[in-house]
């Protein structure tokens, strides 16, 4: 007889403000959060510009941001957990190391329920991040920002909590801060968009609609961190910075 499969939410990872030893340079992923009440419904962002490979905005400024973010289901060796990721060109994904990690198969799927056919992955070994190229052309992919944002700036998070529906948030960024779980890393972004369990890989994004960083996790007082895009982009420029993920 089969043990049943322990279930994760492969989220936000969640750091207090004065870290234990067992957190310092390693993410520990939170239980299964609580239902998400039924009442919390996406928040549509103002003023957010066409995503670059999309189609124009709805009056509303949602549809461009509904198309570039996608909800990922890991279905690991042990357990299952959700987070999110988001496009950066018509095949390739954004997300976390921690949200592809120990993956027997990875289920992609866009914000009207399409199913995207997963390639190879690979995951940073300095930051928590993992790129994802899929086989099937994803729908649409937002423009990077010029440089990191500056604290006041506002930023829009769009990502699948609890692996539910998709949602925006918004806050604005409070400055940089170091790295809690990546002790290398050096400096990340600290905002006070909401962020919960499944956000983890969700785009974080300028006035404009530009990617300024990844969320990665929250702070015990609520606060959200994000890889910057400076960090991000000279990951992506460096041929040694990402190796294949290690499966079950």
């Amino acid at each position: 007889m089969r043990s049943p499969v322990r279930r994760r939410a492969g989220g936000a990872l969640v750091v207090g403000a004065l870290l234990a030893g067992s957190l310092a340079g390693c993410g520990v992923l939170p239980p299964m959060p609580d239902p998400v009440p039924a009442d919390i419904v996406p928040s549509a962002p103002a003023d957010l510009s066409p995503a670059a490979g999309g189609d124009a905005l709805s009056p509303d400024g949602f549809d461009a941001v509904e198309r570039m973010a996608v909800r990922i289901r890991n279905v690991g060796c042990e357990e299952l957990s959700t987070g999110s990721g988001f496009a950066v060109d018509e095949h390739t994904l954004i997300t976390n190391k921690h949200v592809v990690a120990d993956s027997k198969d990875l289920e992609v799927s866009t914000y009207d329920g399409h199913d995207i056919t997963v390639g190879a992955t690979s995951t940073a070994g300095l930051a928590d991040l993992a790129v994802v190229r899929t086989t099937d052309p994803l729908p649409s992919f937002p423009e990077l920002a010029d440089a990191d944002p500056e604290p006041g700036d506002p930023v829009t998070v769009v990502g699948y909590p609890a692996g539910g529906e998709l949602t925006v948030t918004e806050g604005e960024v409070m400055g940089t801060t170091r790295d809690p779980l990546n002790a290398n890393l050096g400096e990340v972004l600290l905002t006070n968009a909401p962020v919960e369990p499944g956000s983890s890989g969700s785009a974080a994004l300028d006035a404009k609609g530009r990617v300024i960083g990844v969320v990665y996790a929250k702070t015990a007082d609520d606060n959200s961190l994000l890889v910057p895009l400076s960090t991000l982009q000279d990951m992506l420029a460096d041929d040694t910075a990402f190796t294949p993920a290690k499966g079950c």
